[in-house]
């Protein structure tokens, strides 16, 4: 049988072209190719598109290793015939129907992977999955900050309302959550989170806060 290696997180910055994360507003100018979009940063970009397209994420196409949504991927801006050369599933669609497959991707827990142009306008994004999406699975598998942009915001436990349900634990597609000892509350690594939101909306008792990620840091560094 041929042994198989695992690649090391040295190997995976190489793959990943050295990005470097940074936090940033949507619709700032910088020089990074992809970034995490929270959902209400997706909708404002949705609501701000002249012209939406919509078809089927790749990624889950071909792998089909779980069972999410597909028809989940957004062009905004982009000449329709020139994105059904490469994807000919993708139609154009009105700003509500984007606006209804972003909140179904988003309640079936999949991560908004934007991407920029060089002028650093996002013109499209996807709602990925760690299992079918590669770039995801390597982010998780090796908690490599530096191969994308944060979104602006970040989760923040509030333990008075938390009832140790772990559901934060199974939604969150990082593995900023953590199963604490049994029947205690769970452990939020904060260095972990790329703000996607997704623990926030799976939350039953709104125990979990979605906060600007700088005010975190501000408060970090004044502790």
């Amino acid at each position: 049988m041929a042994e198989t290696t695992q690649k090391k997180p040295e190997d995976v910055s190489e793959v990943l072209d050295g990005y470097r994360a940074t936090t940033i507003p949507v619709h700032i100018d910088v020089d990074v190719t992809q970034t995490v979009v929270n959902l209400n940063e997706a909708e404002a970009l949705l609501r701000n598109a002249e012209s939406i397209a919509l078809g089927d994420c790749a990624c889950r196409s071909e792998g089909g290793n779980c069972d999410k949504p597909v028809h989940v991927c957004l062009v905004l801006d982009q000449s329709i015939e020139q994105v059904k050369k490469d994807n000919p599933s993708f139609h154009t669609i009105s700003v509500e129907e984007a606006l209804n497959a972003l909140r179904l991707s988003h309640e079936a827990g999949l991560v908004h992977l934007a991407f920029r142009n060089q002028d650093g306008e996002i013109h499209e994004f996807c709602s990925c999955c760690a299992c079918c999406c590669w770039f995801l699975d390597k982010l998780k598998r090796f908690d490599y900050h530096d191969g994308v942009a944060e979104s602006s915001h970040i989760a923040e436990h509030l333990p008075d309302a938390c009832v140790a349900c772990g559901t934060c634990v199974r939604a969150c597609p990082f593995d900023a959550w953590e199963i604490n000892d049994e029947g205690a509350k769970p452990l939020f690594h904060e260095s972990k989170c790329f703000g996607c939101g997704v623990c926030v909306s799976a939350c039953l008792t709104q125990a979990i806060a979605f906060v600007p990620r700088m005010k975190i840091l501000e408060a970090n560094s004044l502790s």
